[in-house]
């Protein structure tokens, strides 16, 4: 396996949920797009060497001309799997290990990229950064019957970036018919374990505009203690 690392990000999606008309990875964020802070945050990293970004199709150039040359901007798809395959593709044939990171986690620190590339580098085929779940959470039926109640301390928010051996992950998209939601639900259809690390409390996915308001407080609240240094 090579041991050069690349990162796709698809920002394809129009994030209807955070409002306001404009696609959610060009939304802004103390000014700057989170989808650029994203980025920003892969190229920060000791080990990604590439970034390939899915970009809404009619945005391509505005996305290249937000990101600038050193990233790669290719057409997404209707669906987030559609823009992976497509951002898999377009990444350098020496690409060992990917990682798969959400534009709409602007706050990822770069400490956890690498945490997740060096997990996969060091032998294991597929890693997921995740938090424990703090609330109660329950299994219901079709009716919005509880169901059961899982055992909390068996439970684990999934973040990203998520990490893979490219050739894994490869494999896993090539199956065009299992429903997913992450891209480690697609290597665990495989039976291919996944690895979890520590995640990060400020690496949440910004989605509704509640979420916008806390990322907009953090990084007020970051850039304020990194003045006062």
């Amino acid at each position: 396996m090579s041991t050069r690392v690349g990162a796709v990000v698809p920002a394809a999606g129009r994030g209807e949920r955070l409002g306001g008309g404009t696609p959610k990875a060009l939304r802004p964020l103390a000014g700057r797009p989170m989808l650029l802070r994203a980025v920003e945050t892969l190229l920060a990293s000791t080990h990604v060497t590439q970034v390939v970004v899915a970009a809404p199709p009619t945005l391509v150039d505005v996305v290249g001309q937000i990101l600038g040359p050193g990233v790669c901007v290719v057409p997404g798809g209707g669906e987030r799997v559609d823009s992976v395959r497509t951002a898999l593709d377009a990444l350098d044939d020496d690409i060992g290990v990917v990682l798969v990171h959400d534009a709409a986690r602007p706050l990822t620190p770069a400490t956890l990229v690498d945490a997740v590339a060096t997990a996969v580098l060091a032998g294991h085929p597929a890693v997921i950064p995740v938090l424990p779940v703090t609330d109660t959470v329950k299994e219901i039926d079709a009716d919005g019957r509880v169901v059961r109640t899982p055992r909390r301390d068996m439970l684990r928010a999934v973040q990203t970036p998520q990490g893979f051996r490219r050739d894994i992950l490869r494999t896993a998209y090539a199956n065009r018919d299992l429903p997913v939601t992450d891209d480690a639900g697609l290597v665990e259809a495989l039976g291919v374990p996944v690895t979890t690390i520590p995640g990060a409390e400020e690496a949440f996915k910004v989605t509704r505009p509640v979420d916008l308001v806390l990322a907009e407080a953090l990084l007020a609240d970051s850039l304020a203690r990194d003045g006062q240094r």
